[in-house]
Formats: C-alpha cells, sequence, structure tokens
C-alpha cells in the first residue's frame, strides 16, 4: 500500500527536503541542529540576532535556484536580494549590507549574467541596500543550471524590537498583507505554458517599508514572517508550534487572486501552500489588529491586506480552517514538495 505521506527519515536528499515543510523541519532537526546546537539557531527566527559591542543587529543568509531564471515580474537576481532584505525586516531589522556569491556554469551567456546583476542593482538601490562583498565560482557545462545564487545580509534592529514566533499569545490576531500564491504559480504557469486572460505576475518585492509601518502601528507586535517556501500553510504552523498556540483562519478571509484560484485547481495545487516573495505574516494584540491593518492598506505593498484568523488556546500546535461552507480541517504543514525549484 501507499502512505499518502513521505516518510520522514531518508538515506539520502530528495527533492521535498527543499520544500520549506515537514520534510525541511525534518532535515533541520536530524542533521544541522545537532550539529550546530547554540541559542541562537535554536530559535528558529529567519534571522539571527546578535549585539555587536552595543549594536543589536540582525544576520541572515539564503540561496536562491529558482527555475526559470527569468519570469513574468522578477528574476532570480531580484529574487536574491528581495528574499534577504525579507528575512531581515520581518526581524523588525532596518536591512543595511548585502553579500552574494554566484555558482555559474561553464557555457552560460555573459548577457543573461549581465541582465540578472543589473537587476540586483536596481533591487538593492530601491531597498537601500549596499551589495559589499561576494564570490564567483564556475562548475562544468551540465552541472549548475546557468546560475545559482546565495546572499546574506545585515540589518540594524530597531531600538526595542524583539519580534519572535514564540512569542504569540492567545487571542493575538493574524494578519496577511496581500494576496496569496502569486510567486509560486507565476513561475508555475511559466514552466508549464499555462496563459490567463490576464497577467499573472510573481509578487516578489522588498518589504522593509511596509513591516516599518507595521511596526509603527502595533508597538505590541508579537512577530512578522515572510510566507515564502512552503506558503502560509508552513508559516502559521511554525508560528502555531513555537508559541504552543492553536490558530483558526478563514477561508472566506484569505485575498487570492481569481486566476491563482484558477491555475491551482488546474495544477491539483493548494494555495495555502504556494510560495509568496513579497508578502508578510503579522501576529499582534488584538487591540492593535484594526491599526494594524489599516497601516498595511495605507502603504502599495499591502493594499489587499486582510485579518485572516486569530490565535487560539486550543488544540496548540495546529492551524485550523473554517470553510467557506461552514466546516473546518486541519491545515497541516506542507509534507512533500508541491512547486520544486520555486524561489
Amino acid at each position: 500500500m501507499d502512505c499518502p505521506l513521505p516518510i520522514s527519515r531518508y538515506d539520502k536528499i530528495v527533492m521535498g527536503h527543499g520544500s520549506g515543510g515537514t520534510l525541511s523541519a525534518a532535515l533541520l532537526r536530524q542533521v544541522f541542529l545537532p550539529a550546530f546546537s547554540n541559542d541562537l539557531l535554536a530559535k528558529l527566527e529567519d534571522q539571527a540576532s546578535v549585539t555587536v559591542d552595543a549594536t543589536r543587529i540582525a544576520f541572515t543568509i539564503d540561496s536562491f535556484v529558482v527555475r526559470p531564471l527569468f519570469f513574468p515580474g522578477g528574476d532570480i537576481g531580484k529574487l536574491a536580494i528581495h528574499g534577504t532584505v525579507n528575512d531581515l525586516a520581518v526581524g523588525g531589522a532596518t536591512p543595511k549590507f548585502i553579500a552574494g556569491a554566484f555558482i555559474l556554469e561553464e557555457g552560460f551567456p555573459i548577457a543573461d549574467l549581465d541582465r540578472i546583476v543589473a537587476s540586483m542593482k536596481a533591487a538593492c538601490a530601491e531597498a537601500g541596500v549596499q551589495l559589499v562583498t561576494g564570490d564567483t565560482k564556475v562548475v562544468e557545462r551540465g552541472k549548475g543550471d546557468g546560475v545559482y545564487i546565495t546572499t546574506a545580509g545585515i540589518g540594524v534592529l530597531r531600538p526595542g524590537a524583539a519580534l519572535s514566533v514564540h512569542a504569540v499569545k492567545p487571542g493575538d490576531r493574524i494578519l496577511v498583507s496581500g494576496t496569496l500564491g502569486d510567486h509560486g504559480i507565476a513561475i508555475m504557469s511559466t514552466r508549464e505554458g499555462i496563459e490567463f486572460e490576464t497577467k499573472l505576475e510573481s509578487d516578489t518585492a522588498p518589504l522593509h517599508g511596509l513591516a516599518a509601518a507595521v511596526m509603527d502601528a502595533a508597538p505590541g507586535l508579537r512577530c512578522m514572517r515572510d510566507p515564502t517556501r512552503g506558503g502560509l500553510s508552513s508559516t502559521l504552523n511554525e508560528i502555531a508550534a513555537a508559541s504552543k498556540v492553536g490558530i483558526e483562519i478563514a477561508e472566506s478571509a484569505l485575498p487570492i487572486r481569481p486566476q491563482v484560484k484558477a491555475a491551482c485547481e488546474m495544477l491539483g495545487l493548494d494555495p495555502l501552500y504556494v510560495a509568496n516573495e513579497g508578502k508578510l505574516v503579522a501576529v499582534v494584540p488584538a487591540d492593535q489588529a484594526d491599526r494594524a491593518l489599516a497601516a498595511m492598506k495605507a502603504h502599495p505593498r499591502g493594499r489587499d491586506a486582510a485579518l485572516i484568523g486569530k490565535a487560539v488556546p486550543e488544540y496548540p500546535g495546529m492551524v485550523v480552517m473554517t470553510s467557506k461552507i461552514g466546516g473546518s480541517r486541519v491545515v497541516t504543514m506542507l509534507a512533500g514538495e508541491q512547486l520544486p525549484r520555486i524561489c
């Protein structure tokens, strides 16, 4: 008999280990956390918050292997800068400096590399960061799929900022800054040659300004996350598990574009598990939710923001969604790999 869920222990890496879901978490627990055990790593935030000579900084790193390299609304270069900027921003930091490392495949066109670098330069300017150091390596033809990019970032933490996925309390409200699944479906539709009557583009964008607006509006802000790999589902499950609360969301409140819904139905995907690259999830105290939502909607990156649910004391560590017809279902973390090579 076939089991619908993947086994949790493998002797070789599979694509699902890069999903940002259950297998990614298992790889962390089984390999990386035991080897590099320390208090900072154990927090499993999107960035590490450290103090250097009385200055509180945030530090993060990410790798990008998206296929195709160029897609509607962006490319691997823009994605690399935005991803690193956003991991800093959702931790309460102002992004400052970026490092970039490039793995190039023999035979990759210099014109395409120029295009990617120009895109990175423009993304840095938009986010107000500088790329200050880097590295380049070349692998043999057929071994590198064009180009892979790794970016690391440093940001200065806002005074008093102490955001954490461990800080959520029952009664807190869950906000999302805009429509879900745009990036993942833009990538997949390009790969599969699916066309829509209206143009669908990746939502990749820097979120530092939006994150700052939310922090200004909600001083009691518990945490922020950008729901990238594994989508909204994995993000909410991580928050629920870390804070030992239940999370209830309403299907009717989720902002999803009609063409994304249509593509998900066509491809057999659930938009809750599809990656986003220009959206953030914020958890705020109930009495600050209206102000936080208004701040999101007033920002160009948050015009489609919505209040989608709340934290509850029941069923700690679980996410439950109420359907449009009144039923409910448990929303589990992504078990396998819905859309490989998405970022």
